[in-house]
């Protein structure tokens, strides 16, 4: 890679895997806040490891400093491991919830048609309003929106970022070579 592709900024995914302790969110976006990198967009949840969760952290920046940050991150107490990843190292997807008033979804035979064409579909259905669902990347659901906005949209809300890597090293065997090495150093000092 030349160096100016380092400095180009681009969309970076950062998984956390972390035991989910007090304050580690915290300690997390002064990390980002420190410098200056705006955080696009932040999910938590649990993993396929019991009692482990992973941070999902969307941002725009450039690759050496997304590194730096990812090992900085690395050095917490409670941070298990941290990596990082461009949009095609990843399969992601957002949610996105629309609401609106259910006269303008039962009156328009073109709102019914955009709904099946985008993919999405209803959730829930009162006499006030009607929610819909749409799952995709960002711009999927901002294309919806800006159609929906059309329509006398009453509410909109999108999901941070879920992702999980391509075929790669498993978080697992990152975990065991940690702990061997972890081991290694308790053996080395034993022998002193």
């Amino acid at each position: 890679m030349n160096s100016e592709q380092k400095k180009e900024i681009r969309e970076y995914t950062i998984n956390v895997f972390s035991e989910n302790h007090i304050g580690l969110l915290n300690r997390l976006t002064i990390i980002f806040t420190r410098r200056k990198i705006n955080i696009e967009s932040l999910t938590v949840s649990e993993s396929h490891i019991p009692g482990i969760h992973c941070f999902t952290i969307v941002i725009n920046s450039y690759e050496d400093l997304v590194r730096k940050v990812a090992l900085q991150i690395e050095k917490l107490v409670d941070v298990l491991k941290a990596f990082y990843y461009t949009t095609d190292q990843i399969i992601y997807q957002e949610i996105a919830l629309y609401k609106l008033p259910t006269g303008e979804v039962t009156g328009s035979i073109g709102l019914e048609t955009l709904i099946r064409d985008y993919g999405a579909r209803v959730l829930e259905v009162t006499p006030e309003y009607t929610v819909i669902e749409k799952t995709g990347h960002k711009t999927e659901t901002q294309e919806l929106l800006e159609k929906l906005k059309k329509h006398k949209l009453l509410e909109f809300i999108r999901s941070g970022r879920v992702a999980i890597t391509k075929p790669m090293k498993e978080l697992t065997v990152h975990l065991e070579e940690k702990e061997m090495a972890f081991n290694y150093i308790l053996k080395e000092d034993e022998s002193y």
